[in-house]
């Protein structure tokens, strides 16, 4: 399969044809996508019953100071209790995936301790769980017309409302989402 076809470092928008309630009007960075299978974040839902604080607590962390307000995002069905740190590069760690120039993911508990502390990375978005598809998967649902693709952009991704990332980002590519329509094959 060409490498043309994969879509790592991308936003994924919903369309209205997505049928899976999971992923209504989601917009998900893609942290990686290859033969093997594809992995995001949903970017634009919070988990209302935890926040950081909770979240340090539940995981023994001490930090020195005041726990400063980080949302905590429901990132995806996937493994809902394993953390991810989207972030700007301007912070590596050994286990560090660097996604692109600008773009980075960390898993590690250290991340957290640094951000609660205040010299983690510039930029960030801390989620619980993550979206996954098989070899090939995302392919399908793409040529279904279930996702279109975006470029990311770092406003969208860290500092936009939670409900206003998927109009802005439709807007990104020139859709209107007044005119779209919920059934396959008429807009």
């Amino acid at each position: 399969m060409p490498s043309s076809v994969f879509f790592e470092n991308k936003l994924l928008l919903a369309m209205p044809v997505m049928m899976d309630p999971r992923f209504e009007r989601s917009v998900i960075y893609l942290c990686s996508h290859d033969e093997s299978g594809a992995m995001g974040l949903v970017v634009n839902r919070a988990l209302e019953q935890l926040n950081f604080e909770g979240l340090l607590e539940q995981l023994s962390i001490e930090t020195e100071g005041e726990v400063p307000d980080i949302a905590v995002h429901a990132g995806g069905p996937v493994e809902p209790g394993r953390g991810f740190v989207l972030h700007s590069a301007d912070y590596v760690q050994e286990s560090t995936l660097i996604v692109s120039q600008t773009l980075a993911l960390t898993a590690t508990v250290d991340i957290l301790r640094a951000l609660a502390e205040g010299h983690g990375p510039q930029h960030h978005l801390l989620a619980l769980g993550y979206a996954g598809w098989g070899p090939g998967q995302l392919e399908n649902e793409v040529q279904e017309n279930a996702w279109m693709i975006a470029e990311p952009d770092d406003e969208i991704l860290f500092n936009t409302e939670l409900d206003l990332k998927w109009p802005r980002a439709m807007a990104m590519l020139g859709v209107d989402i007044a005119m779209l329509s919920s059934d396959a094959g008429h807009g």
